[in-house]
């Protein structure tokens, strides 16, 4: 009997602005955007599309997080436009 694996994640990249946003973090706004990433990689559909864009925009209201970004065609990469923690 095989393993039980959970869902496949697409690979998760940021792109400049968020990759400069990341670096103004605290260790804990890190850790919390941490936590809704990995959900977006498990589940890209989680963000609600953003009108006659590409880009969708997710918002933990809990963790107080806010992340933008689009998925390939194939859904195997997420691209990290924007975060917000």
């Amino acid at each position: 009997m095989s393993p039980e694996h959970g869902p496949r994640r697409s690979q998760v990249v940021l792109v400049e602005p968020a990759l400069s946003q990341l670096q103004k973090l605290t260790a804990a706004e890190t850790h919390r955007l941490d936590r809704a990433i990995v959900a977006i990689s498990v589940n890209p559909e989680l963000g609600t599309p953003v009108p006659n864009t590409l880009l969708r925009d997710y918002v933990d209201d809990v963790d107080g997080v806010r992340v933008i970004y689009y998925v390939t065609a194939l859904r195997q990469i997420t691209i990290v436009a924007y975060v917000e923690a």
